[in-house]
């Protein structure tokens, strides 16, 4: 019972913070609930972007929970998000109209999950080669992709006569992933995401790989003693968090904006970054943890209009729960914490 309670208290906590401030700010805390429960699933349209904005959050968790396994903090999933959106753009407009309209759909998701893999691998080698924290590696690539994406939709990608933060030219209609009912849905994305949650989930948990990716979390110099290469193990992880979030990046094009633009990732992968956090770094939550801050994303947009309140309060609640969240008892500790603090004990 004492460790229910203490799991929940985080969650306790921050609920009660927000609540304060939304009395500082002149709001009544149940009124601020209602309305960002009402903004996120008042509507079908709006319950459908809840669920249309947690796809990239399943795909892109889902490939943080590799590199988070081997002990990595992996902070590149933003660019690798948005390296795989401009290759599937890319792939768009070498491919169509020349190939049938279904191939042209799988030659955009393909190209999104290989850009991802480079991505994902180019910070890995600087990682494992060149000795450079991924966490500055992955920031580092972040700035590059996103300088790639506004050159394009500046330069040589603009729309005819025009270049905007609106992005190039809309897709062709026929490359556009179908949606539910006319709303933001697209069954395909989301069912992709959740098969990449399951096979995760499998395989982190039930093989070979996800073993030796444990053992390298746990200590690299260990695990290379046992046998395990560590720094192949690293490549892999990046690689396929790359793979997923590039595959996401593709179907922001395809599915929800058929276009490229600047801000094409949402900052969508940051978010998973605190979705897996918040989660314990745990497969089985990761799902209900990412369609709370989904519906957070999604219900703040009508704090404005209802209640006169900045819709940025969902952020100061999300941040304010994994803080505390990581703060306390009962979360993982790092797991190259881990491995320092044994190697000081037996030294």
């Amino acid at each position: 019972m004492s460790r229910v309670l203490s799991r929940g208290a985080p969650v306790a906590l921050s609920l009660a913070l927000v609540a304060a401030l939304c009395a500082l700010l002149g709001a009544s805390p149940a009124a601020v609930a209602a309305s960002l429960w009402d903004g996120a699933f008042g509507s079908a349209d709006a319950a459908a972007r809840v669920f249309a904005t947690l796809a990239p959050l399943l795909l892109c968790g889902s490939g943080l929970l590799f590199t988070f396994r081997a002990g990595l903090y992996h902070l590149g999933i933003e660019g690798q998000l948005v390296v795989g959106a401009l290759c599937a753009t890319g792939a768009a407009r070498v491919s169509w109209p020349h190939l049938p309209a279904a191939l042209a759909v799988a030659a955009c998701l393909v190209a999104g999950a290989l850009g991802g893999v480079l991505w994902g691998a180019l910070t890995g080698l600087l990682h494992t080669r060149a000795r450079v924290s991924e966490i500055f590696a992955g920031l580092g690539m972040n700035f590059v992709a996103q300088g790639a994406v506004l050159y394009l939709v500046f330069g040589p990608w603009k729309r005819p006569g025009v270049a905007s933060m609106a992005g190039t030219e809309p897709l062709d209609g026929a490359l556009w992933l179908s949606t539910l009912g006319g709303t933001e849905l697209s069954p395909t994305a989301l069912l992709l995401a959740v098969a990449a949650l399951a096979a995760t989930a499998l395989v982190l948990a039930r093989t070979h790989f996800g073993l030796r990716l444990r053992a390298v979390g746990l200590g690299p110099r260990a695990a290379e003693v046992l046998g395990v290469p560590a720094a192949r193990e690293m490549l892999a992880a990046f690689a396929i968090s790359g793979a997923l979030a590039g595959l996401a990046g593709a179907l922001q094009v395809l599915g929800t904006f058929h276009r490229l633009i600047p801000n094409v990732s949402s900052n969508l992968g940051f978010l998973a970054l605190l979705v897996v956090m918040l989660a314990g770094r745990r497969a089985a939550l990761l799902a209900p943890v990412a369609l709370f801050f989904s519906a957070l994303n999604v219900g703040s947009l009508k704090l404005p209009m209802t209640l006169g309140v900045e819709s940025s309060l969902s952020g100061v609640l999300q941040g304010v729960l994994v803080l505390l969240a990581l703060l306390s008892p009962w979360q993982p500790a790092a797991p190259r914490a881990r491995a320092a603090a044994a190697a000081e004990e037996t030294s």
